[in-house]
């Protein structure tokens, strides 16, 4: 199969995140440079020296700018940083989120409303723009899958999992973000619905379904909608379904009915890959 080539047009995937992130960084990095140069040199480097929050925003800014082992690869298209890359800017952005929120909080409660707003009017709203900007950060390094599903290449995300299956030999990868999983016969994978998800398919409409003999007065008629009830139920109460990826192999001795993952159908993509997938694994 002819490869697309890469030219400027054409970047490979994830090439945005990174532009993304590193704009970021470039942009708390002036800031900060511009808040240090309102001081002296030496006072600025004693109060960084004395300030831990100074030497986490420094690493936090390093990390942010250069993205050391960061690179765009087609076969990863929503993980082109490397998994402990992700992991440190997703805590150093919620530290820095917390002690925004925190420091903006704190000084609206003790100068109030007024003199608030004529702060954020000082400082061009940069108050309001460096919280947003660190829980950016924190939403492009949430934990999500390699890909997104393509049930026509077999490819399927569900929560933070990827599958990949290959019809010619018949094996299944998964991945956890960027971590390979494992490798399985795809005869040997099941999926299992949990308790509170719901059904790979949703049930065609019955009729109203009678409880007692016809003219006795107990007699009484379930509507059509009766049977979803327990789950606009459990949706009432805020429960997510879940669905499991099985692994039964006869020939691993004590590995037998092991659980792959286990993931939440937080959104409707979740549902529809994991229905895909229920219904391949079952066509193998």
């Amino acid at each position: 199969m002819a490869r697309t080539k890469e030219t400027r047009a054409n970047a490979a995937p994830g090439a945005g995140t990174i532009f993304t992130l590193r704009a970021i960084g470039l942009v708390l990095a002036a800031r900060w440079l511009f808040s240090m140069s309102q001081m002296d040199l030496a006072a600025a480097l004693t109060s960084m020296a004395s300030s831990p929050w100074a030497c986490i925003n420094l690493v936090f800014l390093f990390l942010l700018v250069f993205l050391p082992g960061a690179r765009p690869v087609a076969e990863r298209p929503f993980h082109p940083l490397p998994q402990w890359l992700r992991q440190a800017l997703r805590l150093f952005a919620f530290l820095g989120f917390l002690f925004a929120v925190w420091s903006v909080g704190a000084f609206v409660a003790s100068a109030g409303w007024r003199r608030a707003m004529q702060a954020v009017a000082a400082t061009n709203g940069w108050l309001l723009a460096a919280p947003l900007l660190y829980a950016a950060v924190i939403w492009i390094c949430r934990p999500q899958p390699l890909w997104r599903t393509n049930i026509a290449a077999r490819r399927f995300a569900i929560g933070r999992y990827a599958v990949s299956l290959d019809p010619l030999t018949r094996t299944v990868v998964v991945w956890a973000e960027r971590r390979k999983v494992g490798q399985y016969d795809a005869r040997e994978l099941s999926v299992r619905w949990a308790s509170g998800g719901h059904a790979p398919s949703t049930p065609a409409p019955t009729p109203a379904v009678v409880f007692g003999a016809a003219g006795e007065p107990g007699a009484s008629a379930a509507p059509v909608g009766s049977v979803a009830a327990p789950s606009l139920a459990r949706s009432a109460l805020g429960l997510r379904p879940k669905v499991e990826l099985l692994w039964d192999s006869p020939a691993a001795a004590g590995h037998n009915r092991q659980t792959v993952f286990r993931a939440a159908l937080t959104t409707e993509g979740d549902r529809v890959a994991a229905r895909a997938l229920d219904t391949t694994l079952r066509q193998v």
